[in-house]
């Protein structure tokens, strides 16, 4: 089993009062930690949760198998997406710009981006 510590750099400094106080202990187990691949995701809401599946669509296969569920608030669902600007834009001042994906064409997937 992995652990990781908590590590703060600037920016996460600005977290709860509870986390600057107190290390977090995170564990994983392996099976776990070998991940799931995900090409495609698919985003729900209501006005306490959001819903965020993770899905591997095979090519030329008209079915798909969600591999991941992720069920969160909206408060740490914006938290996500604030870490993910952060990781996205180190990711390309290192290695260069990610092209945008274009939404699929076909109108049966309209709105989904894989």
């Amino acid at each position: 089993m992995r652990r990781y510590r908590n590590r703060c750099n600037i920016k996460e400094r600005n977290m709860t009062e509870e986390i600057k106080k107190n290390e977090v202990q995170i564990e994983i187990d392996e099976l776990v930690a070998q991940g799931a691949y995900a090409n495609l995701a698919m985003i729900s809401h209501s006005e306490g949760e959001f819903v965020l599946d993770f899905i591997f669509l095979q090519p030329q296969t008209p079915k798909a198998k969600v591999r991941s569920r992720v069920i969160t608030s909206p408060a740490h669902a914006k938290r996500i997406i604030a870490a993910l600007q952060d990781n996205i834009a180190k990711y390309e001042a290192r290695f260069g710009t990610i092209p945008a994906a274009a939404p699929v064409e076909d109108p049966k997937k309209v709105g989904f981006y894989h």
